[in-house]
C-alpha cells in the first residue's frame, strides 16, 4: 500500500481546539464536519487513525473530500480548513450599477416600443457602458429585488 502523501499530525493545543469546536456545534455544519474529519485522520488518534475510506463512510463523504481536507491541512494549516474561503473576485454587480438599471427601467422607452423588457435593459446598459456585458437574468433579479415588498 502508497505510504499517505498527507499524513496528519495534530498538535495536543491542535486536537483540543478541534473537540472544542466540533462540540459547541455553533459553526457551520460543514466546517463541524471538516474538524471532525481531522479529529478521524489524526496520527496520534486514541485507537488508531482510520483509513480514508473508512473516515469517508463514517462521516458520509466521498474519499476525496478526505484527501482534499487532509491536502489543506498539512499545506495551510487547521484554520484553513475549517473556515470559508473569502471571495477573490470583487462581485460583478454594484450598488451603483443596480441603481443606473433602476433609473434606465423608469425612464421612457425606446422608440417603437411601450414598455422597457429585460433583453433591452441588459443591452442598453452595455451600451451605454455601464458594464462590459449583462444577462437579462441579472437585470431580473435586480429589479426584483427592488421591488419587493417589506415584510410586516
Amino acid at each position: 500500500m502508497p505510504k499517505n502523501k498527507y499524513p496528519i499530525h495534530l498538535s495536543d493545543e491542535e486536537r483540543e481546539m478541534l473537540r472544542a469546536f466540533v462540540s459547541k456545534g455553533t459553526a457551520p455544519a460543514r466546517s463541524i464536519r471538516r474538524a471532525q474529519v481531522l479529529l478521524l485522520c489524526d496520527e496520534h488518534r486514541p485507537g488508531g487513525k482510520m483509513k480514508d475510506g473508512e473516515s469517508a463512510d463514517q462521516m458520509h463523504v466521498h474519499i476525496n473530500t478526505i484527501l482534499n481536507i487532509r491536502k489543506t491541512f498539512v499545506k495551510q494549516g487547521a484554520q484553513a480548513v475549517i473556515q470559508r474561503k473569502k471571495r477573490v473576485t470583487p462581485p460583478k454587480v454594484t450598488g451603483e450599477l443596480e441603481a443606473k438599471i433602476i433609473a434606465l427601467s423608469c425612464s421612457e422607452p425606446p422608440a417603437g416600443r411601450s414598455r422597457w423588457t429585460l433583453r433591452l435593459l441588459a443591452d442598453k446598459a452595455v451600451e451605454l457602458q455601464y458594464i462590459d456585458s449583462i444577462s437579462y437574468d441579472t437585470v431580473d433579479r435586480i429589479l426584483k429585488k427592488r421591488t419587493q415588498a417589506p415584510s410586516p
